[in-house]
Order: structure tokens, then sequence, then C-alpha cells
């Protein structure tokens, strides 16, 4: 299936490993150029080899997005190199599961005040351009209890702002859309990670899949990159579990 997305400008925050990586390698493989950030260098040199390794445009930049200066800067220097925005991902993790002023900080400032940030940033460029696509990662935890404080709450938080951010852009020809993710699993990652120093916590979030496995970066990827194309003209406002009936509620 052609997405359409050949040409296309995408922005992907924290994608120089894991499921960020993943969704830029996607998006890359249908042809659509990339501006990428995080806060590695090495990495992110790696994963833009990768990129043009499939003939697109790959800009990468050192980026704390929680730090509002760098965060523009990053996003200015995109649109300067990509001349157009049609897609702006926004994947970078706070990781704040410490239920402190820490953790809460955390969470705030990376999954909400970035993504808001980026948002206002990128819709005059979309509007200009004649309409585009907002994905937002959350998590299942933003759907249920049982996870940190802090983690769930900011991921809560994306779910409500992009439904209210997809009424508000429609007109606008712009599309908002959240992804709630289940455990996901690759190489250094956190349940990688877990599952040498935690197996008995591995195990028990495994056994809790119907699947009986965790999720993978690209599994993640091909629905984001779906998600972001004009396939999905008719598709705004939701939340799309990507979990593999890890989350059992009816939403």
């Amino acid at each position: 299936m052609d997405l359409g997305l050949k040409g296309k400008g995408v922005i992907v925050t924290g994608a120089s490993s894991g499921i960020g990586r993943a969704i830029a390698l996607e998006f890359a493989h249908e042809g659509a150029n990339l501006a990428i950030c995080a806060r590695g260098q090495e990495m992110l040199e790696k994963t833009r080899s990768e990129l043009e390794a499939k003939g697109v445009e790959a800009y990468v930049q050192v980026c704390d997005v929680s730090d509002m200066v760098a965060l523009n800067m990053f996003l200015e220097s995109a649109h300067s190199r990509l001349h157009q925005i049609d897609v702006l991902v926004n994947n970078a993790p706070g990781w704040g599961v410490s239920d402190d002023e820490t953790g809460w900080a955390a969470c705030f400032s990376v999954d909400i005040m970035a993504s808001v940030r980026a948002s206002w940033k990128v819709v005059p460029w979309m509007e200009d351009h004649g309409g585009g696509a907002i994905i937002h990662i959350s998590s299942i935890a933003g759907m249920e209890a049982g996870w940190p404080p802090a983690y769930a709450a900011a991921k809560a938080a994306l779910i409500s702002h992009a439904k209210t951010m997809a009424n508000t852009l429609a007109p606008k020809g712009i599309r908002v859309n959240c992804v709630a993710l289940g455990s996901i699993e690759f190489p250094g990652g956190r349940w990688e990670q877990t599952k040498q120093r935690n197996p008995q916590w591995y195990e028990a979030i495994r056994r809790s899949i119907p699947f009986g496995r965790l999720g993978t970066p690209e599994e993640v990827a091909a629905a984001v990159v779906f998600l972001s194309s004009s396939r999905a003209s008719w598709i705004s406002g939701i939340t799309l579990a990507i979990d593999g009936v890890q989350h059992k509620g009816n939403q």
C-alpha cells in the first residue's frame, strides 16, 4: 500500500534508538525526509546513516526537548532543512517514575510541555502548507490505574491534549492522534533491563498480555506511520492502543 508519504517532511523527537528510531526508519522506508533529535550524538549519527541509506534526507540535532530554547532551535532548523513539515511525532519520553518533585518535573517537562510546545510551533507551518498530522506517543498507563503516578498522569494528559487539538485544528486540515503503547521490548530498552534485573516482574507483565509476549518498536512504527498518512485522512482525535490487549478496558 502506497501511503503517499514520499517527499513529505517529518519530525520525530527522541528518535536515536528504540521506538523513535523504528518510527523514523519506517517513515524513511515510505520515502519521507526526516528531522530527528535526541540527547546523544553518537546514536543520532548512527540513525542518520541508516536513514540516508534509504535514500532520504535526514537532519539530526542533539536536543534536550525539556529545554524550551533548545527545542525551538531544533524545530526551526528542521523546518529550514526540510522546507516543509507535514508530520510531527512527539515521542521523547520523560520516564518520571518516582512520585516526587523530580519524577513529576521530568514527566511534565518532557512528555507534556515538549509535546505542547512542538505542536504550537509546527501548526502554523502545517496550516500554511495545507494541513498535516501530529501524533503523541502516550501509554496505556494513561488509561488505567497501577502505574507510577507522574508517568500515568502525563500520559493521560497527552491523550486529552490530542483530542482537544484534533477538535480545534480540524478546520485547518490538521489531524491529531495519540497512540497508547503497552510494554515494548528492544535491545537496551527498559523492558530488556527489567528482564535482566527483575525477571519476576517481567514475567508477570508478559503473562498479562494474551499474545504471551511484549511488543516491538516496528509494530508501533507501522501504526504511527499509517496514522500520519493520507490513508488515515478521516481518523483524528483517537487514542489507538498498541499493546496486544495488555490494557483490558473498553476504552
